[in-house]
């Protein structure tokens, strides 16, 4: 399966919203949503959940119009929708029921997901009774109870502590290996490097970077190099490479423990470390430089326009 959003805009009033974005995603994927407050996550989001209507564009799975209600949808919103005074377990039976299963089935598989999150013994008990980490499990479980092709999972790990996260973590692993289509939003940039194979970017209602997330990173790395220094301190080394090696290369950051420099175009690694190593700069390591995820989300939707 295969979603694709194409030139999809949203105005509120005046006020543009989504100025015409595109992505897709495929089955035995997860494609990380992703963007600052108010860069139009959540409003693609509820126009994929048919909250509300796009202004134009249009949403296709495999290449035909995507009508909600022909899909088992899996959706976990960022603010929370459950009962608080309602029982975990009959709440989650009800909910089953109303997207479409029988009550045996709803019954068997609410229990099949309190077990599998680990809060079984909390079937009987109002939620709001449950630690906000629990209820964070039994809001997951509600997500997956009708085994859903599509799985759109917003902040999922709000509020979790280090065991809870890694309860949460395989489930949504092992919905990714079998054959799940998973839209992943979050502001925790490693989470989303652990789970997503492709990212899109938005800001300000643009989509500003999407792709293969791998092939985006070796991208950025690329002309990039990481130097450090044994006996100099970032900064020192950051001097010396301006003053004595402008010809060979560029100082692009410096960060705590390291100077991140780009190599001049018609110039390569060899060259940069033969004069190094000339020049008798004591270095600690030399090597390329590989981003992370966070490096490319300030870079390209870091500016405060």
């Amino acid at each position: 399966m295969k979603l694709e959003v194409r030139d999809l805009k949203k105005s509120f009033g005046e006020t543009e919203v989504l100025h015409g974005i595109s992505f897709s995603v495929e089955s035995g994927r997860a494609l990380g949503l992703l963007g600052r407050n108010g860069a139009g996550k959540t409003t693609t989001i509820r126009i994929l959940m048919d909250v509300f209507k796009a202004d134009s564009g249009m949403i296709t799975v495999d290449g035909k119009p995507f009508v909600l209600k022909d899909y088992q949808i899996g959706y976990l919103p960022e603010e929370r929708g459950l009962y608080p005074k309602k029982t975990v377990g009959e709440q989650l039976v009800y909910l089953a029921m109303l997207r479409g299963m029988s009550a045996k089935d709803a019954k068997a598989q609410t229990k099949k997901w309190l077990a599998r999150m680990g809060v079984s013994e909390y079937e009987d008990r109002k939620l709001e009774t449950l630690s906000k980490g629990n209820q964070q499990k039994v809001q997951l479980a509600q997500t997956l109870l009708t085994s859903p092709k599509l799985i759109m999972l917003d902040e999922p790990f709000s509020g979790l502590d280090p065991v809870n996260s890694q309860i949460l973590k395989e489930v949504i692993k092992e919905e990714i290996q079998n054959g799940k289509l998973v839209i992943f939003s979050s502001h925790q940039m490693s989470y989303v490097e652990e789970f997503c194979d492709d990212i899109a970017i938005l800001n300000h209602g643009d989509v500003v970077l999407q792709g293969d997330l791998k092939e985006i990173k070796r991208e950025f790395g690329r002309d990039r190099l990481v130097l450090s220094s044994l006996s100099e301190s970032p900064k020192e080394l950051s001097e010396c490479l301006e003053n004595a090696f402008s010809d060979l290369l560029d100082v692009e950051k410096v960060q705590k423990d390291r100077v991140i420099i780009r190599k001049k175009q018609d110039r390569n690694k060899a060259d940069i470390l033969k004069r190094l190593v000339d020049e008798e700069i004591d270095l600690e390591f030399f090597g390329l430089y590989e981003p992370s995820l966070n490096d490319i989300f300030v870079e390209k939707a870091g500016d405060e326009s």
